[in-house]
């Protein structure tokens, strides 16, 4: 099913919420207890809040949200209005928002000869006040199109000015306690920070406990990035991404083998989320499979 289809009428959908039981809002109490579920680390799906109810209730335990979509709406789909919406409904369910994607949009640039970094910077400034609001922990920095390098351009001075504004932000998320993911994005999406080790160079030149580096488990099998890498760079791990290589397809389509991936992260003792990122066809029906596929996995790892 697509986005639109599972739109829900807000009131049905908060009156279903509170029907089945599910808890209160806070910032203080979101969290509580939920690292804490045996045998498994949190997992969550990028994917529009209005699917909180079904993936809670198939035992998911966040929903990863867009900054564009969720945090920062633009005024067509209602602007600050729809933000204040957004907080009522998560306050009224309880369903967390442990994340956010798709942080800037690709006319925002990073680096290359016309720079954008104090919209940026204004940009991450409200995103991490509205994600503090709504109790979230972590907002990914991927924005391929933002930091792509354009031809011809020297590399060397664009990885500078991706440092320099990454220096700058940094600080930003340390005053709202959100922490920023860098997430490397695989060589066909973009030319820039396409492996773990890119990312962590980045993160190690930030030097801040608030910027650290994503694990998305597709794009490391899309560029034949093997398990190792999360060894090696597992103390900066903060997040993870989870789909099939071929089409980014949810896990169980298509029958991935992600035991080594999961090794490795039991190896590093991660215990953050694990986010399901994924083109879906039949969402309710491959939503259901891919929880119980990935539990399997996890457990045999």
């Amino acid at each position: 099913m697509s986005f639109n289809d599972h739109q829900l009428n807000r009131r049905e959908f908060v009156k279903s919420a509170m029907l089945t039981g599910l808890a209160a809002f806070s910032t203080e109490s979101l969290w509580a207890g939920l690292e804490k579920k045996p045998g498994i680390i949190p997992l969550g799906v990028c994917t529009g809040y209005n699917n909180a109810a079904l993936i809670r209730s198939l035992g998911y335990s966040f929903v990863e949200e867009g900054v564009g979509r969720f945090l920062i709406p633009d005024e067509k789909s209602g602007g600050d209005a729809q933000f204040r919406k957004n907080l009522e409904l998560v306050k009224a369910t309880g369903v967390p928002v442990r994340s956010y994607t798709s942080f800037f949009p690709a006319d925002l640039k990073s680096v290359g000869p016309e720079l954008h970094h104090e919209k940026i910077l204004e940009r991450t400034e409200l995103a991490m006040k509205r994600a503090k609001q709504i109790g979230s922990q972590n907002i990914v920095f991927g924005s391929g199109g933002s930091r792509r390098i354009p031809d011809g351009f020297d590399r060397e001075k664009a990885r500078q000015q991706h440092i320099e504004l990454s220096k700058r932000m940094a600080p930003i998320a340390e005053k709202y306690k959100i922490t920023i993911s860098i997430e490397p994005l695989n060589s066909t999406e973009t030319n820039f920070v396409n492996s773990l080790a890119d990312g962590a160079e980045i993160v190690v030149a930030v030097n801040n406990p608030w910027f650290r580096l994503l694990c998305d488990i597709y794009h490391m099998k899309k560029d034949g990035e093997g398990p190792e890498q999360i060894q090696k760079y597992g103390d900066l791990i903060t997040h993870c991404h989870i789909a099939e290589k071929e089409n980014r397809t949810p896990p169980g389509v298509d029958g991935d083998d992600f035991r080594p991936y999961f090794k490795a992260l039991k190896k590093v003792k991660y215990k953050n989320g694990l986010s399901l990122e994924c083109r879906w066809k039949d969402f309710d029906a491959e939503v259901k499979n891919a929880i119980g596929v990935i539990r399997t996995q996890w457990k045999d790892a």
